[in-house]
């Protein structure tokens, strides 16, 4: 099995987690009429699919930083949301929750990566067939002779 990063895992826990959260966003703007229906469904839609689909690129050099690039364009369609209804400022609180879970998820993912790699460093540990470091090790020593 191969090993993955934690802050690779978090990110993809919370990503598909905000899929659906901008799903039933979407519902939410459509109901209310923030657009014309096209538009907000399209936006909406695509925005979810990227969000599902974004874990599977995580772990590809730029990975993260498209994670980034969603969460700022999420905010600022928040903002936008507000300034054409009141209700949008909703969106807005979303959103800032939405990024700080995303900082979150970025920094102790690195830190606990960080952690595992000196421990497993410092104890001269071996990775098992799961992909984690064997914390017990069994060693038979041959009895001496006198």
């Amino acid at each position: 099995m191969k090993k993955r990063s934690t802050k690779r895992t978090l990110g993809s826990m919370f990503l598909a987690f905000e899929s659906f959260l901008i799903f039933f966003g979407t519902l939410v703007a459509f109901g209310l009429k923030f657009g014309d229906a096209a538009t907000v469904w399209g936006v909406g839609l695509s925005l979810s699919f990227v969000a599902i689909l974004l874990p599977a690129v995580l772990g590809r050099p730029g990975g993260f930083i498209v994670g980034w690039v969603l969460q700022f364009v999420l905010l600022g369609i928040s903002i936008w949301t507000a300034t054409v209804n009141g209700v949008g400022v909703f969106y807005i609180f979303l959103a800032i929750i939405a990024l700080s879970m995303w900082i979150w998820a970025m920094i102790a993912g690195a830190t606990i990566d960080a952690a595992r790699i000196a421990w497993e460093r410092n104890n001269s540990v071996d990775n098992g067939q799961n992909g984690t470091g064997e914390v017990f090790r069994i060693e038979n020593e041959a009895p001496q002779e006198k």
